[in-house]
């Protein structure tokens, strides 16, 4: 908009006197305005001093919002907040450098500096900080120096440094910093980044205290833990539990001595559960066993009343047909059920626990299954036989001394290492190790009213799952270091008898019998504690 006025020129050309008046009041009026607008800037906070382009607050009981526009640098010392809130600093969009010392806050909250584009110095040093938010200092890209010397700090939030690419120093002098999986992250970010960071030292756990974080590396750190997950309650009560593959798919059977079946589920790839596949009708069951020989299903039933039987899967049929009777003489009351291979051939062993009766191992010849060997351990200790490649049979190798109220063995295998799990059920249970002449203690285990104590393997994971009566059921896992097994976790289940693990769609499960409650289905979880 143009002011147009009509004045006479004078001889010059020039405007007159009125012109020239005209002119000077348009002038004194603009600045008259410019005077208002100064008027209206924020006047220095209460407990701050301001100068042109910098304010020092002292003693202040928060924030202040009202710090003139033109401040490049703030600083507060020995001030009463608690916190330094998000957005605290919006209405000083123009600082360069922020500066805590000496002051009582002790968190700093989620986007504390938002609205800081031309932050380059941020010192919060020699306070009580105890917690950073993850995202506290998001938004600082041109952030160039980061102070958090002489705090309370015993971790960082993982990635708390994320977006500020334009950092070249971090000073983290002075605080308590646990060199743990928390904190794997920064020494991963140390050995990436091009910022400088002055030698800093662990405070702790115990294996790191002193040492310096420069020092450290990634893979120093051990952070992937396990755990079981309850996954899927199941509605009966079973004794024993088998896992197994057939025609490409994942099966499992419980044996249900209180309904004389056994109950086969098979994994539903849609629903993502286990669900009813079918039953075998039997009576007392014991022991359910799957065998899968030339891509032929057998299941060794295994009953204290009525015999022992074996069953064939009828793929016509789509069904289970008896094909065999157990002997009834030899087998009297079985408790386990083993298969094996030797040299191409393929075996079972019934565990009998009766006097009358004789554990026995049975050989598959083409047709059916016939007695192989019959074992008389004559000792009420665990008796170990070798298989002798020339007579075909199991010889007689030592038993285990002392151990006379054994109820069952299981073995596993670490690095070409034998080992066993020895189940007591009144005695301490234990693991033991073949030394190439006999097995020698390794470790033992309370294990007042246990039945099951069974090693199960997960990937690289190795646990021994030592099941009870009376209490919760322990897991224990592996240590390589330690060459034992150290406790892991807790599982609540009722009366455990049996243990059995299945992969299926990259994710594994472990199946847990329950005599006196819910059978239920536990997931395996690997966990990155660093995360």
């Amino acid at each position: 908009m143009f002011l147009r006025a009509s004045l006479k020129p004078g001889a010059s050309g020039q405007p007159g006197w009125r012109g020239w008046r005209l002119m000077v009041w348009v002038a004194a009026a603009s600045l008259v305005l410019i005077d208002g607008r100064r008027v209206k800037q924020p006047r220095c906070p209460a407990g701050c001093t301001c100068t042109k382009d910098n304010a020092l607050c002292e003693d202040v009981r928060s924030v202040p919002h009202a710090f003139p526009s033109d401040v490049l640098s703030l600083s507060f010392v020995k001030s009463g907040f608690s916190e330094i809130t998000g957005g605290s600093f919006v209405h000083t969009p123009h600082l360069q450098l922020l500066l805590f010392t000496a002051n009582t806050f002790d968190i700093i909250d989620e986007d504390a500096f938002a609205g800081l584009p031309h932050l380059e110095y941020l010192f919060i040093e020699n306070n009580r900080i105890a917690s950073i938010s993850p995202n506290a200092f998001r938004g600082l890209k041109a952030l160039i120096h980061l102070s958090l010397a002489y705090n309370n700090l015993d971790t960082l939030p993982r990635d708390v440094f994320k977006g500020m690419d334009a950092l070249s120093k971090v000073d983290l002098r002075g605080n308590n910093l646990i060199c743990d999986c928390k904190l794997k992250w920064l020494v991963e970010w140390m050995h990436q980044t091009n910022a400088t960071l002055d030698q800093i030292h662990c405070s702790g756990p115990p294996n790191y205290q002193g040492r310096k974080i420069n020092d450290l590396l990634p893979h120093s750190f051990d952070c992937i833990t396990t755990e079981f997950a309850s996954y899927q309650p199941l509605k009966f009560e079973s004794i024993s539990v088998e896992a197994f593959t057939f025609v490409n798919e994942q099966y499992v059977v419980f044996a249900q001595p209180f309904a004389g079946t056994c109950s086969f589920l098979e994994w539903d790839h849609v629903e993502m559960t286990f669900r009813t596949y079918d039953t075998i009708e039997s009576t007392s069951t014991v022991v359910c066993k799957p065998m899968v020989i030339d891509h032929h299903l057998f299941v060794i039933v295994a009953q204290l009343f009525g015999g022992s039987h074996i069953y064939k899967r009828d793929s016509s049929a789509n069904k289970f047909i008896k094909i065999q009777d157990i002997d009834i003489l030899k087998i009297r009351k079985p408790n386990d059920i083993e298969t094996f291979m030797i040299n191409g051939e393929s075996f079972f062993v019934i565990a009998d626990s009766s006097k009358a009766g004789s554990t026995t191992v049975y050989k598959w010849n083409g047709n059916g299954f016939y007695t192989h060997q019959s074992l008389h351990p004559c000792s009420q200790r665990p008796v170990v036989y070798q298989w002798n490649r020339s007579q075909k049979k199991f010889d007689r190798r030592t038993d285990i001394p002392d151990m006379e109220d054994v109820f069952s063995v299981k073995h596993f295998w670490v690095k070409g290492d034998l080992f066993i799990c020895l189940t007591r059920f009144i005695g301490d249970s234990r693991v033991m190790r073949w030394d190439g002449a006999m097995f020698r203690e390794v470790q033992t285990f309370p294990s007042r009213g246990s039945m099951v104590f069974q090693p199960v393997s997960v990937s690289n994971w190795q646990y021994a799952i030592l099941g009870s009566d009376y209490s919760l059921t322990q897991v224990y896992q592996w240590d390589t270091k330690r060459g034992q097994f150290i406790p892991s976790q807790e599982l609540n289940i009722q009366a455990p008898r049996s243990f059995s693990v299945v992969s299926v769609d990259d994710r594994v499960f472990l199946l847990a019998s329950s005599f006196k409650g819910k059978s239920q289905i536990f997931e395996h979880h690997e966990i990155d504690l660093s995360d």
